[in-house]
């Protein structure tokens, strides 16, 4: 079964010199179908045009946190009409950042739950980006009860983890998990279930430890797959075949 890159941000400009022959070196290598999330209101139409010029593309739609300083009021309103427009398969990338102190967290807060409202009024499930934020952030996902997504990037507690898992989401993994010194990620890939497990490469940030310092691209997915099967020492095949069937019946992929 083909594997299922749930977050790559394809549409940046990263990408702009060779995108046909990343996506053709991504499909060669068994990465059949990719999630772009969205990022600001002012990059949501490229990304909507790649998606639908690309077969096996899907678009999210979404503020991401980081750029907090780029969302203008009106984008909130502009996030329900695109998305009522363009039927995006979730809201992302969207979330918490404590990370960053430059990052001010009461307007975090405030546009990440008019997100989640947005998005549960859609029936849509939403993309997380979430950074030293997690107990906040599910306070506000048990507050807003959105229709389940991926926590993608996880990286925080076996506690943490099942509480997203509760709440219908899954959690993302990505290239960290080919590091040798990511012990803590090594030790939720293994305990965790399968079913709450998605693959994802977070292009063109977070690479492979093979391709550390280098631009990631969603051709590197496979990397992903088999650290996350020597981990759990099991199968390749069967891991592909139920992270698939994850994504798929989250997203509500064709």
């Amino acid at each position: 079964m083909p594997l299922i890159d749930t977050h790559c941000h394809l549409d940046v400009a990263a990408f702009d010199d060779d995108r046909p022959a990343v996506l053709a070196r991504a499909r060669a290598a068994g990465v059949s179908r990719i999630v772009v999330p969205g990022i600001t209101a002012e990059g949501w139409q490229g990304l909507l045009s790649l998606c639908e010029d690309e077969d096996g593309l899907y678009s999210a739609l979404g503020l991401h946190p980081v750029f907090l300083d780029q969302h203008r009021p009106d984008d909130l309103r502009a996030l329900e009409t695109a998305i009522a427009r363009h039927a995006p398969v979730a809201v992302g990338e969207i979330g918490l950042d404590f990370y960053l102190p430059a990052l001010d967290v009461e307007r975090q807060k405030a546009l990440f739950e008019a997100q989640l409202h947005i998005a549960r009024d859609a029936g849509l499930p939403v993309l997380l980006h979430v950074r030293k934020a997690h107990d906040d952030t599910l306070a506000l996902l048990r507050r807003t009860r959105v229709t389940g997504g991926i926590c993608h990037a996880f990286n925080g507690s076996q506690q943490q983890a099942r509480q997203y898992i509760d709440l219908g989401f899954k959690l993302g993994f990505g290239g960290m998990l080919t590091y040798d010194r990511s012990h803590k990620l090594h030790r939720l890939a293994r305990d965790l279930p399968l079913e709450a497990l998605v693959l994802e490469t977070d292009a063109p940030d977070m690479p492979p430890a093979s391709h550390q310092g280098r631009r990631n691209s969603p051709e590197y997915l496979p990397e992903v797959l088999r650290a996350l099967a020597r981990l759990r020492e099991e199968d390749a095949a069967d891991i592909t075949a139920q992270t698939t069937a994850n994504a798929i019946e989250l997203l509500k992929l064709t």
